[in-house]
């Protein structure tokens, strides 16, 4: 990945940050503070008013975590971009899997930052997606590579297969969810066919090491 030059205009460039670890958004500001063509204008510890946020601050970047409790970066991103289809945003995250940011890169985000590389990639990864490029690091590449033309399970089917992890039976998981004890059974073997599992437990170990679902 080629480094991106400083922006030429004199204004910085405007960030608002999201996550919820504290020493994460520390960190991410004390080495924003050391550049004069970057400046700090939000910290947010969720994901709940990122769109309100940046309709009164209008950064030119988002950087937000992608797993959060409360949000989560992915519904956060989703209701940003449908409000400020404009919105660069960069997502944070530890690579638990494929799948979070498979549905990311739908939703609009402009690129990824691993955590565990924050010193060595931050500044690149803002001016480069300030210069309107993306930002994919190799780690999250790969794993995008690895399940690429899979199909992506549905909210529905994801929702079934959480219920099913927290120990549901097909008729407990239809009440739940208000759907047929038939349905929930025709839901489980679309699961079980897309994550090529064995077995709803199988398919529970799929979608965990994936990011799918969390236990």
């Amino acid at each position: 990945m080629s480094r991106s030059k400083e922006p030429s205009a004199s204004s910085p460039v405007r960030i608002l940050l999201v996550d919820d670890h504290p020493m994460i958004l520390a960190g991410l500001a004390d080495t924003i503070a050391g550049h004069p063509d970057l400046c700090v204008v939000g910290e947010l510890d969720d994901g709940a008013g990122v769109a309100e946020a940046y309709q009164a601050l209008r950064p030119d970047l988002v950087i937000m975590d992608i797993a959060m409790p409360g949000l989560d970066g992915l519904r956060a991103l989703e209701a940003l971009r449908r409000l400020h289809g404009e919105a660069r945003v960069i997502m944070l995250t530890t690579l638990r899997g494929d799948h979070q940011m498979r549905r990311a890169l739908e939703l609009g985000a402009a690129g990824f930052l691993m955590k565990h590389a924050l010193r060595k990639d931050l500044i690149d990864a803002v001016r480069a997606v300030h210069a309107g490029q993306r930002w994919i690091p190799a780690d999250v590449a790969c794993a995008l590579a690895e399940r690429l033309g899979q199909p992506n399970l549905s909210e529905r089917e994801v929702a079934v297969l959480a219920s099913a992890a927290a120990g549901n039976g097909n008729k407990q998981i239809g009440v739940h969810l208000g759907i047929a004890e038939d349905t929930v059974k025709a839901h489980i073997r679309a699961i079980l066919a897309k994550l090529d599992a064995r077995d709803r437990t199988h398919a529970v170990a799929i979608a965990v090491k994936r990011g799918i679902i969390s236990l």
